[in-house]
């Protein structure tokens, strides 16, 4: 009989998933004996029941496509709103599950769909998931779906502001995505030569990063470009975060674990303006203007790139492979040149951050990148 696989887009849109949704596609009615069924938004879609089938007509075309054609949602099957109250939706999607008779779902998304793909995987599911986030920090592979785009896009951005901080003499603060890892703006920054870059895996000192555009200023150079992570964090903030993430490790009762959460919710909520407030701190400590430009969704929008493209292309061939091998509880992995099948539990919880020793780092530093440290 022919194999019924399901399909989902989770978590954050971004540029490639279409080209990986089409793969599938495309290589599933290739084989003769496989047929795949979407599903909207998400979990949510298994829970609503609301598909879509994936033939070849309407898989034309979307390549050049951004977002996805399925939608998407942050769903948790585990904690969902469902008619104003948060629900445990699992025994729903099980049932969804065996009533379009599947023999697999297939889950593209990144660190917390593959936490969700391996909580379907225990309710007793297969389930084999692709990699994709702009973030790049997903553990085990070295590359996900949408970091290429993004890496483009905040890469332009920062040429383009060269332009406006240079005739103007500015410092101009380039706000990029990334909560926990560096890699956008690491990368974005070496790229567009920015003078400074400042990652939450690095805690920086603003004197020391306002001292380093002094220092450039009394070279003529009366220009800046710093290019900041949305998770950058001083010394003193992070110092705070480490006290307040040790003190919910080591409570010793559930309402001090539940006081440390909140007081980490709380910090992590003011944190959200932290680049505003840099930015005034450098246009004082510094002397010079300062603008601030926060790219924001700019970086998950439009055409993904040739290289996003080629790369879900492989991904969602290999992910039949993979099914039609019954090879379950697993995400494929980037690793070197080879895509590997590695299992969900290595990868659901974890995160790629960026090395401080990364070489990535030291050829930034051996060109003059300030880091703030």
């Amino acid at each position: 009989m022919a194999q019924r696989i399901g399909l989902l887009t989770s978590g954050g849109d971004c540029p490639g998933l279409n080209a990986a949704i089409r793969a599938v596609g495309k290589a599933a009615g290739e084989t003769g004996d496989m047929r795949v069924i979407g599903f909207m938004n998400g979990f949510r879609g298994l829970v609503e029941d609301r598909t879509m089938e994936l033939d070849d007509h309407l898989l034309s075309g979307i390549i050049t496509h951004g977002g996805t054609i399925l939608g998407t949602s942050r769903d948790k099957p585990h904690s969902m709103l469902i008619d104003g109250k948060i629900r445990d939706m699992t025994e729903t999607i099980v049932k969804t599950y065996k009533r379009y008779h599947l023999d697999a779902l297939v889950c593209i998304g990144g660190g917390g769909t593959q936490k969700n793909a391996l909580h379907l995987k225990e309710a007793g599911l297969n389930v084999v998931s692709l990699p994709k986030t702009i973030d790049n920090d997903l553990a085990i592979t070295d590359r996900s779906i949408g970091y290429d785009t993004a890496l483009g896009i905040a890469t332009e951005a920062v040429d383009r502001l060269h332009s406006t901080a240079t005739s103007h003499s500015r410092i101009i603060v380039v706000e990029v995505m990334g909560h926990r890892a560096g890699w956008l703006a690491l990368e974005s920054g070496m790229a567009g030569g920015a003078d400074v870059i400042l990652i939450p895996e690095i805690p920086y000192e603003v004197e020391t990063v306002a001292q380093a555009i002094r220092k450039r200023a009394k070279k003529g150079k009366h220009f800046s470009i710093v290019v900041v992570a949305e998770g950058a964090m001083s010394r003193t903030d992070a110092s705070r975060v480490e006290k307040l993430v040790r003190r919910k490790d080591n409570a010793r009762s559930k309402a001090d674990k539940e006081e440390a959460s909140e007081r980490l919710r709380d910090f992590h909520e003011g944190h959200v303006n932290h680049t505003i407030e840099l930015t005034r701190h450098l246009e004082k400590l510094a002397g010079q203007e300062s603008r601030l430009t926060i790219l924001g969704h700019l970086q998950r929008g439009g055409t993904p790139s040739a290289l996003d493209r080629s790369f879900a292309t492989w991904l969602g061939t290999r992910c039949i492979e993979i099914l039609k091998k019954e090879q379950y509880g697993v995400m494929l992995a980037l690793q070197g040149t080879e895509l590997r099948a590695v299992a969900l539990a290595q990868v659901a919880g974890k995160k790629k951050l960026v090395p401080r020793n990364h070489p990535l780092v030291q050829a930034a530093r051996l060109v003059g990148t300030e880091f703030g440290d």
